[in-house]
């Protein structure tokens, strides 16, 4: 065989040992974000904690909860307090579904960071049995809600990936037998009380932040795969926009 071929055959070879790493680090990211969707279901969030960088952060609702500490007081602070007792699982009457549904990963050309958009609808409520008349959060109550995850994950020394951002936004709310169109502008508070002064509360407040009625595009971390541009969104905006085009 000549130099040249070979040469040709080596890198041909290291091309697809290339595309190989990249689709398995994909299939990794995507598991990753899948066990979180698992765990988050059964409110195992000691185990949520787990999935995250030592630097790691969340972004919720208007809030951003860093590092380690940060994550862990959003997951067990907060809403392990608030929704199962401070139960890591599942309690009776409680539902808490969250599916991981059309994922987009892209793995970033450092072969270290990936980049997730992803939606989850989910299903919640808690049983008319297992009420806590003293607990407003622990009353009898059934609901949607639909949100995009923009992430961002890192891979260790060790090969694993773990999140790194997880930026989950929810965009609506409804109840069960009303539906979306009946909808508060404020279904759920935003937080508006930083930490320490809220044990539970984040260390920062996003000010850009959103419930349905209200709609925007939550930026997509990729370019158009077709033209390379950023996909942007024109947007009518409710009152302003009706009053316009009344002229």
């Amino acid at each position: 065989m000549s130099d040249d071929k070979l040469a040709a055959l080596e890198a041909r070879l290291e091309a697809m040992e290339a595309r190989l790493t990249q689709r398995e680090d994909e299939l990794d990211v995507k598991k990753l974000q899948y066990l979180y969707g698992y765990l988050i279901d059964k409110c195992m969030y000691d185990q949520v904690v787990d999935l995250f960088t030592d630097d790691g952060e969340v972004r919720f609702f208007g809030g951003v909860w860093k590092g380690k500490e940060g994550v862990r007081r959003l997951y067990v602070d907060r809403f392990r307090k608030r929704f199962t007792h401070d139960t890591n699982g599942p309690v009776d009457g409680f539902l808490l579904d969250h599916p991981q549904i059309q994922q987009i990963v892209t793995i970033m050309d450092d072969g270290v960071t990936a980049r997730l958009r992803g939606r989850s609808t989910m299903q919640a409520g808690r049983h008319k049995d297992y009420t806590d008349p003293a607990n407003p959060v622990m009353g009898v109550r059934q609901w949607w809600e639909g949100g995009l995850y923009e992430n961002t994950y890192r891979k260790g020394p060790d090969g694993k990936w773990r999140i790194h951002v997880l930026n989950y936004f929810p965009h609506w709310h409804a109840d069960f037998d009303k539906g979306w169109a009946y909808t508060d502008a404020e279904y759920v508070p935003f937080p508006k009380v930083l930490y320490p002064e809220d044990p539970s509360g984040p260390d920062e407040l996003i000010d850009d932040h959103w419930l349905w009625p209200t709609h925007k595009l939550l930026p997509f971390h990729m370019k158009h795969p077709i033209t390379g541009e950023t996909m942007e969104a024109e947007r009518w905006e409710g009152d302003v926009a009706r009053e316009r085009a009344k002229g």
